[in-house]
């Protein structure tokens, strides 16, 4: 019986069309990060289990893969590493291991995958690429509007005319849960809850906030709150650290508008991010027609006290490569030479020539710049036109016995269906990138 060819559930293949989308995508983001002076960063995908589990709160670490011990240790069904689950705490735990090498304001971007345990759905797969950029060392609300600069700069690279950014900061969502009468220790589910507030609607998300401990009417003051920014703000202003995570808040839009973030960043009450690391302003980034947003972070000023002993401040915007990609296939918004051919020139080859000779014009050729595919195999020229065309090459470079003798190649334009004579020696020169 024939085995089975997909992928695992939640995984994919990337045929080359996807790849030179993916990698389009991450040039645009790594240029933009670049320019805004963060480094690069690569952490591995396995860290110890210990690393990860505690920080993403009750949600989040059901959705940890598991890696069974191994060896002597495997029948044990005990965990001792798992796959990485974001980039942050990874980010966090190298912080914290090489802090003394590291600048005083350390701004790094990674891009590499990650894995979760996750439902898979239209842009949500178990295994996926983030796009992060952190900076570290700073706690001025300049670090949360560069960032907010840089990805409103890729969006815009990208193509994107409709986003927004909303911003949030965890501190005005204490003190509205406290000014609504919601007690400590239910805050952390609630704030769960409220997270899924545009996945399952205000009704959705009063009746997990009871099912999870909280009364009818405070939960109602909360949603009735998101609705009505005044009755947002006297809350939050009466509860202990709102006016101070207002100000903080009113800072990083007003900077904002010196920035490509300009008009884009607005305050949204009901942002409440699910991950328990978050401990000052929170951020999203969302598109019209998509569930969820296409990237989001915040400031995690503790994080990497967890691994340091040291409170250092942080923060960081990670996007999501994966539904970046959905959009913009779907808005057909990639550039049109993106479905280009893997080659510009084939080379052909004939029953009884020297492949040497196909071979060393192939070099020539490439050394010019160009993208060379030889046709592998002796055949009729017919077909090796037909298999060109079908790759989608442009030109086809025949160096056949008459070709040599007279010190020329024909060129065929499978464009236009031009076909010419070219001394050899000026064949680079001719068919080379301009």
């Amino acid at each position: 019986m024939a085995q089975q060819t997909r992928p695992a559930r939640g995984m994919r293949d990337f045929l080359p069309e996807d790849v030179r989308r993916r990698e389009h995508v991450i040039a645009v983001i790594e240029d933009v990060y670049r320019r805004y002076g963060f480094e690069p960063l690569e952490t591995p995908a396995l860290e110890n289990i210990e690393t990860l589990t505690g920080k993403y709160g009750e949600e989040g670490n059901k959705l940890i893969f598991k890696v069974l011990r191994r060896g002597e240790y495997e029948s044990s069904g005990e965990t001792d590493l798992a796959l990485r689950y974001d980039l942050t705490v990874p980010l966090a735990r190298v912080v914290a291991e090489h802090r003394g090498k590291l600048p005083k304001f350390f701004k790094r971007y990674q891009i590499q995958p990650v894995w979760r345990a996750d439902r898979p759905a239209r842009g949500r797969f178990r295994e996926f690429y983030q796009c992060d950029v952190d900076a570290i060392g700073s706690t001025s609300p300049v670090v949360e509007a560069e960032m907010l600069s840089a990805v409103s700069e890729v969006l815009g690279r990208l193509g994107f005319t409709d986003f927004t950014i909303q911003l949030n900061h965890r501190a005005l969502l204490t003190a509205l849960l406290n000014g609504a009468g919601i007690e400590p220790a239910l805050h952390a589910t609630s704030l769960v809850a409220i997270d899924k507030l545009d996945k399952i609607g205000r009704d959705g998300v009063r009746d997990d906030m009871m099912a999870r401990g909280v009364n009818q009417a405070s939960g109602e003051r909360v949603l009735d709150a998101f609705e009505d920014l005044d009755l947002f703000d006297r809350i939050v202003a009466q509860a202990e650290g709102g006016a101070a995570a207002r100000q903080n808040v009113a800072a990083i839009l007003e900077l904002a508008e010196s920035t490509p973030a300009g008009g884009r960043v607005k305050l949204t009450p009901r942002l409440a991010r699910g991950l328990s690391y978050y401990t000052g302003a929170i951020m999203e980034a969302a598109v019209p027609d998509l569930a969820g947003s296409v990237g989001g972070g915040g400031r995690y000023d503790g994080l990497i006290g967890m691994f340091s002993g040291e409170r250092i401040p942080a923060c960081g915007f990670s996007l999501g490569l994966e539904r970046i990609l959905v959009v913009m296939t779907e808005r057909n918004m990639f550039p049109p030479d993106l479905a280009t051919a893997a080659a510009d020139v084939m080379v052909t080859l004939f029953e009884g020539e020297p492949i040497e000779n196909a071979l060393k014009l192939a070099n020539e050729l490439r050394a010019t710049g160009l993208r060379v595919d030889v046709y592998p195999e002796p055949d009729k020229l017919g077909k090796q036109l037909k298999y060109a065309a079908s790759r989608g090459v442009t030109f086809v470079v025949i160096a056949g016995a008459d070709e040599r003798a007279k010190g020329e190649v024909t060129v065929k334009n499978l464009t236009t269906g031009e076909q010419k004579s070219v001394a050899r020696s000026d064949v680079g020169r001719v068919l080379g990138p301009s």
